[in-house]
């Protein structure tokens, strides 16, 4: 006999049209700073969190990643591949979802795609970075790499810095063309440039986000002048960079987490005791941020579970008094907890 599954089995989800509705229902400008905000705080509380390097299948053709954390009382963990070769068969490089649970016991809170949300995650968290180390009233922007992160970082900059213009370069001048679509009548002034060196003319905030998975010189030392924040976001696996070393050598460079960062990033380049900062100690005023005009400030952003945590327990807090989500019927929850067989059992046909 069918049997109907207690309200315990059902675990909340979101799918892709319930997020792309609630990032709407927002607007995707606040939704963007108020998760700035929340990662922001979630930093502030940094030493709470269990830490490790995100689990990592590594393939010729991509990578797929685990990325779990934990605040002692909420356990989140994010599903991520990067396969930058999907693109040329009209697939997402980057897909997603994610997952909260209690951990008092045990049992999934939430599950939620995470191909949309990790757009919005990762450009909010560049954000937040250059709200703390970008120059005092920064409002120009180069955009090096204009693939499916671009418009996110471009308006995540717009909302929580400040940035009234944008200058875009890519490879293929195709997805310029879509980036200046796209943000037609946000409010930014969009520049299309020819090349790497024009984007990054008088440009106060520099985003690298490019995808091939090889160690690459995207920007040369001499593009890159004093003053200047650099948020390198492309720079995330083992043998993908887009800085030239020189470029490192005369930064001071912010990271999340080190163990992570000196793998991943664009550090991997360096000597593995090279100086760097953790952002969270910046946050909290425990070290400082950016000192001078003339500092050249590097954020060497890798994304860290920490930042998807936030991400999910903002959506969390978001969808009360929502329908933008699904009852999965996810977990077995039998009358007796000792008797799963006779819930398999009643349940025949």
């Amino acid at each position: 006999m069918a049997l109907t599954p207690s309200p315990l089995a059902y675990v909340p989800f979101v799918s892709v049209e319930n997020m792309m509705k609630l990032v709407h229902r927002v607007g995707v400008e606040t939704f963007l700073k108020e998760l700035a905000d929340r990662i922001e705080d979630d930093f502030r509380r940094w030493p709470l969190f269990d830490k490790t390097p995100r689990v990592a299948a590594h393939s010729a053709d991509g990578v797929i990643e685990l990325m779990p954390t934990s605040d002692g009382e909420t356990y989140g963990f994010k599903y991520v591949n990067g396969h930058p070769k999907n693109m040329k068969d009209g697939l997402q490089t980057v897909t997603a979802f994610g997952l909260l649970a209690s951990v008092e016991t045990g049992y999934p809170v939430l599950l939620s795609e995470m191909t949309v949300l990790t757009a919005l995650r990762t450009a909010a968290m560049s954000a937040m970075a250059a709200r703390h180390l970008a120059p005092d009233n920064a409002r120009v922007m180069a955009m090096i790499g204009n693939g499916a992160q671009a418009e996110f970082q471009a308006l995540g900059m717009k909302a929580v810095c400040g940035i009234d213009t944008v200058r875009l370069w890519d490879i293929d001048r195709r997805a310029t063309d879509k980036v200046v679509r796209n943000l037609e009548g946000s409010g930014l002034t969009v520049v299309a440039c020819a090349s790497a060196e024009e984007a990054m003319e008088g440009a106060q905030i520099v985003t690298t986000c490019t995808a091939d998975k090889q160690f690459a010189t995207i920007l040369t030392d001499n593009m890159v002048g004093a003053g200047v924040h650099l948020n390198a976001v492309g720079g995330d696996c083992p043998g993908k960079t887009e800085l030239h070393r020189d470029i490192l050598a005369r930064s001071t460079i912010f990271v999340e987490y080190p163990e992570q960062t000196r793998i991943e990033g664009e550090i991997q380049q360096l000597d593995p005791d090279h100086p760097v900062t953790e952002l969270w100690q910046v946050i909290t005023g425990d070290a400082p941020g950016r000192t001078g005009p003339d500092q050249l400030t590097l954020f060497d952003s890798v994304g860290f579970a920490v930042e998807d945590f936030s991400a999910l327990t903002y959506v969390r807090d978001k969808l009360e008094g929502t329908d933008l989500f699904d009852k999965l019927d996810l977990l077995a929850d039998p009358d007796d907890p000792r008797d799963l067989f006779g819930m398999l059992q009643r349940a025949a046909p």
